[in-house]
This record gives structure tokens, C-alpha cells and sequence, in this order.
């Protein structure tokens, strides 16, 4: 059986700008090159096109002026072009820097003409890291634009309803889609769970069957993973239900319907997560104990050793002072050890400290001392 592998946590630097003015918008040192795709649709027509400039933003927006464009940003390692669609879609500066700051809570903010949501993407990449990003998305008029840090496509999902054209991904406006994108987040937060809960199976398992103390840091190591979309799930459930109190026009009635199911899905991904931290603490406790009461079952047999070796360690160690019987005169001296000239004394000492420690075995054994060890 494989057990749980080591997993190891991507780290990401922090920007930390301390005294910058409000709104400044700062790329991090390791951020990609951004890659744009610009789906532009509607009930009867699909168009695609692919670049990494703002041009390639307004030409497709122009050229498809009746369409609903989805504006998907993968890397945010340029600073002009954050600028840029600041400057085209009127977006105040501090969203800009808040997409830019990796390190957002999901959180929803409503503006004039547009809302600003941010969300936490979390997977385990090729490599068993357990990766945590930032999803970013603003919705106004008939655009939603989302910004990703890095190139994985994680809405393949999306892209290949828009290209099936089934359902209403074409029809419900860029409000439905910020949803979409939304739930794509939670649903794969289920199949994160669900990995996890294979591993504390798997780690339960070994638990039974050889423990080890591999076993209370692969608990550990789970526990914190689940802190990690703990602290997710959390903000996550207060921004959908943010949206779903929202009184923007981006943000249709039909589409609150939808955020609702949303919020149910985040309601029991939250209890997962906290079922799954009770076992991990659990699997720890457990392997402490089994470890506490093995360290008593070794305790108890060293005393039993040791109870039945103590008188016969006394009774050699009497005999083993080897006071003289007889004085230098040849006078017997009458209280110094008689039994050392016993006829066969030695056997005789050997087998009442024989019989000594059958006795005290036989108490042992009718106490039930040897039937629990």
C-alpha cells in the first residue's frame, strides 16, 4: 500500500512596502510573463484570439461589440499592462494593487460600474507541493477579466463549456461566468478533500498495521494542508454571501440563484475540512497513546524481571560477603555464617532461590500480569 507522501508547501515572498503610497502597483520578482486569451461570445458565435499586450484586448473587444467578453489573464509579470487595463476599464488603483498583492483573502467589494472579487486557488502540483495562488476578477458591463499567476489552464472546465455552447454559460452575462469561475474553485476544493481523505485513510491504516513515528508528522503535515483551505473556505462562504446580498447590476437575480448552491457547497466543504482535522488529532492522540502504552508494557515486564531477580540478588549477595567461621586461632566463631560449611550448601542455595522464583511467577501468572503483556 502507498502511504502519504511528504508534502512540501510552495512558498511565496511577500511584498512588503512599508510607507508606499496606497494603490501603487508593484510586481512580484517571481512572477510570469502574462499570456492573454479573450473569449468573446454570445447565444450563436464563439470567438477566441490569444496575445500578450493590451491591443489584443481592444481589438477583439471592438471587433465583437455585441458579444460578452471574457478576458482570461494567466501570469502578472507586467506592471504597463496592469496599468493599461486600469486606465481602459476605469478600475481604481487600489484593485490594482490588491491583484498584483498575492496575498488576498477572498473577498467581494462592489464599485461604480464594476465589482472586484478575489479568491484562493489551491492544488498539489506535479512535484506533491500544495500550491496557493490567487484568482482575481472584476466584472463591468458586458466584461469579466480574471487574472491567474500562473499559466496552469485550471478552467479548462470553463473554456470547454463556452466552446459546447450548451446550457446558459453564453447567455447568463459576465456576472454568471465570475460565478462559474467561482464554483470551478470550490468544486476543486472537494477534490483536494477527497486526496486528503485518502491520506488519513491511508495513514489510519498504517496506524493498525506497523506504526511508526513517520505516522505523526504525515498527521501533521495533513493538518496543516487543511488549515491552508481552512483559512480559504472561510472568507470564501462571507464573500459569496456578499454577492449574493449585492445590489449591483452585474450581479443578476438569476445569478444569485446560482451563488446560493454556491454557499451550500462552501457550508460543506468547511465541515469537511473540519471532520478531517478531528481525525488527524485524533490519529496523532492515537499513535501517542499506542506509543505511551507500549513503553508501559516494556516498564511492566523490566519490573517483573526485576521483582524476581531482587531476593535472589539478596540471597547471593549475603552469601557472597565470605566472612571467616574460624578465627586465626582456629576458634569457630558462632554468628559468622554457619551455612558455609553445610554439606552441599551451594545446591541448596540454588534451589530455594529456584523455588523463590517459580513462586513468584505462579503469583504473577494467577495476578494475569503475563496474559496482557
Amino acid at each position: 500500500m502507498a502511504y502519504t507522501r511528504r508534502v512540501r508547501y510552495k512558498n511565496k515572498k511577500r511584498n512588503i512596502n512599508v510607507g508606499a503610497r496606497p494603490g501603487t502597483v508593484i510586481i512580484p520578482e517571481d512572477a510570469l510573463p502574462p499570456k492573454i486569451t479573450i473569449y468573446s461570445f454570445n447565444q450563436d458565435d464563439l470567438q477566441v484570439s490569444n496575445g500578450t499586450d493590451m491591443e489584443t484586448i481592444t481589438r477583439q473587444i471592438a471587433k465583437c461589440n455585441d458579444h460578452t467578453h471574457w478576458i482570461k489573464i494567466n501570469g502578472l509579470g507586467d506592471a504597463k499592462l496592469m496599468e493599461d487595463i486600469g486606465t481602459f476599464l476605469g478600475i481604481n488603483q487600489l484593485v490594482l494593487e490588491d491583484i498584483v498583492n498575492t496575498h488576498q483573502r477572498p473577498k467581494f467589494d462592489e464599485y461604480e460600474g464594476y465589482v472586484f472579487g478575489t479568491s484562493r486557488v489551491i492544488y498539489f502540483n506535479k512535484e506533491n507541493e500544495l500550491v496557493n495562488c490567487q484568482f482575481s476578477g472584476i466584472v463591468k458591463d458586458n466584461i469579466v477579466i480574471s487574472f491567474e499567476e500562473s499559466h496552469l489552464d485550471y478552467f479548462e472546465v470553463i473554456t470547454t463549456r463556452l466552446k459546447a455552447g450548451k446550457g446558459i454559460i453564453r447567455t447568463g452575462g459576465p456576472g454568471y461566468i465570475f460565478y462559474a469561475l467561482t464554483d470551478t474553485i470550490l468544486d476543486n476544493y472537494f477534490v483536494m478533500l477527497s486526496k486528503i481523505g485518502d491520506m488519513i485513510d491511508q495513514t489510519e491504516d498504517k496506524l493498525y498495521q506497523s506504526p511508526d513515528k513517520s505516522i505523526m508528522f504525515d498527521a501533521q503535515q495533513l493538518k496543516r494542508t487543511l488549515i491552508i483551505i481552512r483559512r480559504a473556505c472561510w472568507p470564501e462562504r462571507d464573500k459569496i454571501n456578499d454577492m449574493i446580498r449585492s445590489e449591483s447590476p452585474e450581479i443578476t437575480q438569476e445569478t444569485k440563484l446560482y451563488l446560493r448552491d454556491a454557499y451550500d457547497h462552501c457550508i460543506q466543504a468547511m465541515d469537511m475540512v473540519e471532520s478531517y482535522k478531528e481525525v488527524t488529532s485524533s490519529i496523532i492522540d492515537l499513535y501517542l497513546s499506542m506509543v505511551s502504552n507500549r513503553m508501559n508494557e516494556i516498564m511492566k515486564v523490566l519490573t517483573i524481571i526485576s521483582v524476581i531477580f531482587i531476593p535472589l540478588t539478596f540471597i547471593a549477595g549475603i552469601y557472597g560477603m565470605n566472612f571467616s567461621r574460624e578465627d586465626t586461632h582456629g576458634h569457630v566463631i558462632r554468628d559468622n555464617m554457619p551455612e558455609l560449611y553445610v554439606q552441599h550448601g551451594y545446591v541448596y542455595a540454588l534451589i530455594g532461590m529456584f523455588l523463590i522464583g517459580a513462586f513468584q511467577v505462579l503469583i504473577f501468572w494467577r495476578k494475569g500480569w503475563f496474559n496482557k503483556l
